[in-house]
């Protein structure tokens, strides 16, 4: 095994070091090589070692005792539904070692803070929780994008470090952590040489959600977007297998899961490395599905799916996959999307959701602006007002602009804050002009699958078939899990209300239900597995014990006799 003390070494052949192209050494000298800059001489051991004692926050003492099971865990995460499932394998990974997980920070001997690295905020809550750390006296653990794509920020020195594709290794990482020691783990994941999307989807977890399981499918992607430092984090498309994916769609339901979502940093590149795509994955997904449960798609970006618009409508019509998808454009200006890098057009853009809504009647697509890119003009910004305003998107996430550290966008000239702040608050405000459900009539009915309950835990949560959000009174009986027939009653901004209309014998428990494949039950639940096991070795446990007994009987009456 790996020490996991070691630290991070990249393989360099001395071919990279010189090549034909290299520039001579005079050029070099006179600092006359594009894009070279001077560097200062390093500086001497006894020097860093002293910065870094300046910096670096004194460690907390290392524990008496290491057993796991006297250890309790706080994890925190930030970022994207791809963070959401790393942490649910790490506190997979965690318990069965023994550790105990606990939502109190406070009672916690180690904080496990998994992070974001989109925007400057997140990162910034993400630092600062470190600090509450620190001055609370907890052994931290670090994990995520942040000190996956800037190790080396000041914040992180002295640090362990769980590295984005060394998740299944973080009970290691904690109990080094706990002793005293600092550990980082940030090495790519590679099986006989070749780089993997990540850990075995087959690991244990400890879900947030104990109805929702948050497939990953692929690692990275394939664009270069001047603004994203997500890239330096999560690096090149890498997919999974198609067979591992179904193979855990299939354990998962049968572990009473009733919602599956897939995730990535761009679902629609899935399988392009690999010799697939996302249409294959998805139609061999749908087979597996049990009746009532529902399978919810992952972000993409238009590139992507444009040469697969036709399956694509054709697996989110289908009755057990949500008529949604997460399309990101960015902004409604050609000239902002090639300053982004995006690789399309809004043409490109308004052609998928026209595609998709005459085929999909219903569709539900959700979009992100970026306010305030550099660059952008008072005519560019109207061009994203128009295209806003012309599909009123049922979900709109509006972004201002953050510079991320070591991104292209970071050098480029600046729109000024307050500007972007108009912006931002012209096309909230247009967002906030209309309701998206007040399509739906009062008395309206729809089925619902129920999964969640609410932040003000006053309602369950429930959504159709296109992942329309319906809140339904908790005076019911336990719903969560169950799809049931549901009135509409009113609506808001960004839900609607309902009541269930059926009968509790009539709702359909999603949360026990056994995969079908061609109307054949694929595999039994695991205490249908064990109950049929036992009585089907029944007869031979019976018949071992009476030959077992015959045998003793015969022994005790040689040996009476002798």
């Amino acid at each position: 095994m790996q020490d996991p003390t070691c630290g991070v070494f990249e393989d360099v052949d001395i071919e990279d070091l010189i090549s034909a192209d290299d520039p001579p050494p005079l050029a070099r000298e006179r600092n006359e090589v594009k894009g070279v800059t001077v560097r200062a001489k390093r500086a001497k051991a006894s020097r860093v070692k002293r910065v870094e004692e300046e910096i670096a926050p004194e460690k907390p003492p290392a524990l008496d005792s290491v057993i796991p099971e006297t250890q309790t865990i706080y994890m925190k995460t930030w970022g994207c539904a791809h963070n959401t499932s790393d942490s649910e394998y790490m506190a997979g990974q965690l318990a069965k070692y023994g550790y105990n997980l606990t939502t109190s920070k406070n009672n916690a001997d180690l904080w496990v803070l998994n992070s974001c690295t989109v925007k400057n905020p997140s990162e910034d809550t993400f630092r600062n929780e470190i600090e509450a750390a620190h001055r609370a006296g907890k052994h931290v653990v670090v994990a995520g994008c942040v000190p996956q794509a800037a190790p080396r920020s000041d914040y992180l020195r002295g640090l362990s470090v769980v590295g984005v594709q060394q998740i299944d290794r973080v009970a290691e990482v904690v109990e080094e952590t706990l002793k005293g020691h600092s550990v980082r783990l940030l090495q790519a994941k590679k099986v006989n040489g070749r780089k993997v999307a990540g850990p075995s989807l087959s690991l244990p977890k400890v879900r947030k959600n104990q109805f929702i399981e948050v497939i990953p499918i692929n690692s990275g992607c394939l664009n270069a977007c001047t603004y994203c430092k997500t890239k330096f984090a999560r690096a090149d498309l890498v997919s999974y297998p198609v067979q591992e994916i179904v193979d855990r769609a299939v354990q998962v339901f049968e572990e009473g899961v009733c919602e599956i979502w897939l995730t990535s940093e761009d679902t629609g590149t899935y399988g392009r490395d690999i010799g697939s795509s996302l249409p294959e994955l998805l139609h061999k997904l749908v087979e597996v599905i049990p009746e009532g449960c529902m399978m919810r798609l992952g972000m993409t970006n238009p590139p992507y799916i444009l040469e697969h618009l036709e399956e694509m409508a054709k697996v989110l019509s289908h009755p057990r996959v949500y008529s949604f998808l997460h399309i990101p454009v960015q902004s409604g200006s050609d000239a902002i999307l090639a300053d982004m890098k995006r690789e399309y057009c809004v043409r490109d853009f308004e052609h998928v959701v026209d595609f998709l809504r005459e085929k999909v009647p219903g569709i539900s697509i959700a979009t992100d602006i970026i306010c305030g890119f550099p660059g952008e003009t008072e005519t560019d910004f109207d061009s994203t007002m128009s295209l806003c305003q012309k599909y009123q998107f049922p979900s709109l996430f509006i972004n201002q602009f953050y510079p991320r550290p070591g991104t292209p966008a970071a050098n480029m000239e600046r729109v000024p804050a307050n500007e972007v702040k108009t912006r931002t608050k012209r096309l909230t405000e247009l967002f906030r002009s209309y309701e998206p459900y007040r399509k739906y009539s009062i008395g309206t009915k729809q089925s619902v699958l129920v999964t969640e309950i609410s932040h003000d835990q006053k309602f369950y949560v429930g959504h159709n078939k296109f992942y329309e959000q319906v809140l339904l009174n908790k005076h019911h009986n336990n719903l969560l899990g169950k799809r049931v027939e549901v009135e509409i009653t009113g609506c808001t901004k960004f839900s609607m209300f309902g009541t269930v209309i059926q009968r509790e014998q009539e709702w359909q428990n999603c949360s026990k239900l056994t995969a079908v494949v061609n109307g054949q039950p694929l595999s039994l639940k695991a205490d249908q597995k064990s109950s049929k096991y036992f009585f089907s070795i029944f007869p031979y446990f019976f018949f071992s014990c009476i030959v077992a007994m015959l045998c003793k009987y015969i022994y005790m009456s040689y040996s009476v006799s002798s």
